[in-house]
């Protein structure tokens, strides 16, 4: 069915990679997930322009997939074109300011502030997602955000207009964006950070990276942190007061080190996953009255 559309694609990312049927589990932190009808990793940001481009044009679904850190593919897999931004990974330091392709690892930025003696880019060292990923939900872990040290944001409109997005133009919010509402694909950020006295830096990622090892589940590939923060609550402490903690369907269970993690502990499926996923909303809501909301992102068919 789209054996024409590969050799398009090719000519679109010359010194990109064009893939069909290309299985997703290999690109998420879940090792979950089944095979996209097409799957694209451009070199540029100009590659991915002609890619949105031609998927709009050509009325074809496009899906961003960046580090596949907070994302559930389904088994059945994804319709259409899923552009990975793993090669788009340039971070350049400019005096305070940094700038991060989108498909950058924000670990990998945290530790390139922190080599440049920036402060502020700290509270990332330990979250697993890319720049465009981060920026479309407005990461934040231990008490920092995105929203804090973000500039503007570039880009990409379902037609392949590229925009560049002011920090105000943005609509951070908690676990949301502007991003997330219009459907826009991130190619790069710009952040502006201070000069920090370099052993302050060193001692608080190295705290940082201590409270996440020990608290964190990272033995076992999943999707992070699964749900939202209910509005006066913390949702691990709802999950573990639930009794939830080792339950889950097939491979997949709730986190016995930390109940907001669901991980893949024994060849999971996805349907696992999302079976395990449902099982502790209805547990939650059936105890205490309170719905669940993802900070994970389901897509793919069954």
């Amino acid at each position: 069915m789209y054996q024409s559309k590969v050799e398009e694609l090719r000519e679109l990312v010359s010194e990109g990679i064009v893939l069909q049927d290309e299985h997703l589990h290999k690109y998420t932190k879940t090792a979950l997930g089944g095979a996209a009808d097409l799957f694209v990793m451009p070199q540029t940001i100009e590659e991915c322009q002609a890619v949105v481009k031609y998927a709009f044009e050509n009325d074809i679904p496009l899906l961003l997939l960046g580090n596949g850190s907070n994302m559930v593919v389904r088994d059945g897999g994804v319709r259409g074109i899923v552009l990975h931004l793993a090669k788009l990974n340039a971070i350049e330091v400019k005096g305070t300011d940094i700038y991060a392709e989108a498909g950058a690892h924000l670990i990998d930025v945290s530790k390139t502030a922190a080599t440049h003696s920036l402060t502020g880019f700290e509270f990332a060292c330990g979250i697993p997602g890319s720049i465009g990923g981060g920026m479309m939900m407005n990461a934040g872990a231990y008490g920092g955000e995105m929203k804090d040290i973000v500039v503007s944001v570039q880009v990409l409109t379902k037609s392949g207009e590229l925009l560049t997005l002011t920090k105000d133009e943005l609509q951070l919010g908690y676990r949301t964006s502007i991003i997330q509402t219009e459907g826009y694909y991130v190619m790069s950020a710009l952040f502006s950070l201070e000069v920090g006295v370099q052993a302050e830096i060193d001692e608080k990622i190295a705290d940082l990276t201590y409270q996440r090892e020990s608290k964190q589940p990272l033995e076992y590939p999943s999707a992070g942190s699964v749900f939202k923060r209910p509005p006066g609550h913390f949702a691990g402490k709802l999950i573990q007061d639930s009794g939830l903690q080792g339950k889950g369907f097939g491979g997949a269970e709730v986190s016995t080190k930390h109940a907001g993690f669901i991980v893949n502990k024994n060849n999971a499926t996805a349907t696992d996953y999302v079976n395990t996923i449902r099982m502790v909303r209805e547990e939650v809501k059936r105890r205490y009255g309170i719905e669940l909301e993802l900070e994970v992102r389901i897509v793919g068919e069954e």
